[in-house]
């Protein structure tokens, strides 16, 4: 079963992240499938907006599996982030809209944190709970999440891990609408087609002058220097490892 889908149907290209029963979480392969189908969204003229949404009802995503990313991320593979200076949909000036059901957890955060609008169902959650396994979420939360919610809400975020709920989410301006979950990706239809139906060179143009003028580069080049500073330490190895092994972690701080 391939673990990403890509369709396009009336000028909306669909992602769907397809191990609903793992909660979408995301093999190494997953990110260069999503890589990979974000480009071919950007290229194919036939496609006005691109949603990104999980198989299931439990989960959007909760991110990379932690038994065969984590490993390989700790012995000093870029398998999230191949070029320093860039993200999930980075180079995406096509409208990107994300039909959120379930856990929106890790990886799976920050690939929402890529996209432009936000559709989330009522028992939606969103958290970054790597700190609490020794690692930090290095694909971009620690620049875009500061910028996109109040900085004291970003900041317990990303220092203790909890995760907020959809309602708070939408308090905070994280998501654009919470929805029952049987909505969600019909409404986040609905927003694309109508996207759609605008001047196809100025939505992309609008987009690509908000995401250029905000001159991302170069925090997210700092991200990956002091995310791999972490990624090096016992405390990463041990974090994951007590997390599979249902213990807690023995952190030493080195």
């Amino acid at each position: 079963m391939d673990p990403v889908l890509y369709d396009v149907e009336d000028g909306i290209a669909t992602i769907t992240f397809n191990r609903p029963d793992k909660l979408n979480s995301l093999l190494p392969e997953s990110f260069d499938l999503l890589a990979q189908y974000a480009d071919e969204a950007q290229r194919d003229d036939a496609v006005q907006a691109i949603i990104v949404t999980g198989a299931g009802e439990r989960a959007f995503s909760v991110g990379g599996d932690l038994a065969t990313v984590i490993p390989r991320a700790t012995a000093g593979e870029n398998i999230v982030v191949r070029d320093p200076a860039k993200r999930f949909f980075s180079d995406v000036f096509k409208p990107v809209v994300a039909a959120v059901n379930g856990a929106c957890i890790a990886g799976g955060l920050e690939i929402m944190l890529g996209t432009d609008l936000r559709i989330v169902s009522e028992t939606a959650t969103f958290g970054l709970a790597e700190v609490r396994v020794g690692v930090v979420p290095a694909g971009g939360s620690h620049v875009r999440l500061p910028r996109q919610i109040p900085w004291a809400i970003a900041m317990q975020m990303l220092l203790t891990g909890e995760p907020i709920d959809a309602r708070r989410a939408y308090e905070v301006g994280l998501v654009n609408e919470v929805v029952p979950a049987a909505d969600v990706l019909a409404r986040a239809r609905k927003l694309a087609t109508s996207i759609a139906q605008c001047g196809p060179v100025a939505v992309r143009t609008a987009k690509e002058i908000a995401v250029r003028a905000m001159a991302l580069e170069p925090a997210f080049a700092l991200e990956h220097a002091l995310g791999e500073r972490v990624f090096r330490t016992d405390d990463a190895r041990e974090g994951p490892l007590a997390f599979t092994e249902k213990r807690p972690p023995n952190f030493t701080g080195r």
